[in-house]
């Protein structure tokens, strides 16, 4: 493995602790040896470990590092991931089930992984199958990345809810998400992005144990100023971190950019 490139700044805002690095590199390496040492203890104590894969550009690096972290105990591992676009197959080039199996199951061969399958001809049922899956045990870690408009998985600002009874949801994705969807090369127009999606509602993603949270580039600096800074609220879902009792956000110079910026002109200093 790479040598460790220490982070800018520690700090913390609300439970969250947040580490900044100079390149997202960095920030995925680090946040990858966190995650390994997560999973060791998880399979040290219970036998077993259950984890939760966001498939957004943001978790390339840490999902790309983590597959090499020396030591991982993936025949004890058991992952399902977030969320599934409604309606498409799993061979779709978007289709996060291909993006698990080609960076995740393949490489590691015979780790065990749960898909959501988007294009089950009864969504309702679909949810209730994973729903059971998830709920069989505890989820010992989860990363969780922020998107352009601050949603958690595929809870968007306008549907998001921080108190869902429901573990499962399907819902409409809103504008901004899609577009980000086509900026980040997954889709040729807007009109080709599913307009619904299958996800673990942000109560569900709340059951991890755990949270790494990689969040990444420029485009993500205004959310996560507002996930971090702002309110505590559903119109920016990511904010929901700072409740979480054992979350980390991993940063890089430019995600970080915003959040920094207004800290210095505010004059506070949160760095520990």
């Amino acid at each position: 493995m790479s040598s460790f490139e220490p982070p800018l700044t520690e700090c913390r805002y609300g439970n969250a602790r947040v580490r900044v690095y100079n390149t997202r590199k960095g920030m995925g390496l680090a946040a990858s040896a966190d995650a390994a040492a997560l999973i060791r203890q998880a399979v040290e104590e219970c036998g077993r470990a259950r984890i939760m894969i966001a498939t957004g550009n943001s978790q390339l690096d840490v999902i790309d590092s983590l597959i090499h972290q020396p030591l991982v105990p993936w025949a004890a591992t058991e992952i399902f991931h977030m969320d599934e676009y409604l309606g498409i197959g799993a061979d779709h080039p978007a289709s996060f089930r291909r993006w698990i199996r080609k960076r995740v199951e393949e490489p590691l061969k015979g780790v065990r992984v749960n898909y959501i399958e988007g294009d089950a001809a009864d969504p309702e049922a679909e949810m209730r199958r994973y729903t059971q899956l998830l709920q069989s045990a505890p989820i010992d870690l989860a990363f969780v990345g922020f998107g352009e408009n601050g949603h958690i998985a595929f809870n968007d600002p306008p549907t998001a809810n921080f108190e869902d009874p429901h573990v499962m949801r399907r819902v409409t994705l809103d504008e901004a998400c899609r577009r980000q969807q086509v900026g980040e090369g997954h889709f040729r127009t807007f009109a080709d992005v599913p307009a619904e999606a299958l996800t673990v509602s942000c109560s569900g993603l709340l059951r991890a144990r755990a949270w790494i949270c990689c969040v990444p580039e420029l485009r993500k600096a205004q959310a996560v100023f507002l996930a971090l800074a702002g309110e505590v609220s559903t119109d920016c879902p990511a904010s929901i971190v700072r409740t979480h009792p054992n979350a980390t956000v991993y940063l890089d110079r430019d995600s970080a950019s915003v959040l920094l910026r207004q800290e210095a002109a505010s004059g506070s200093n949160r760095t520990s």
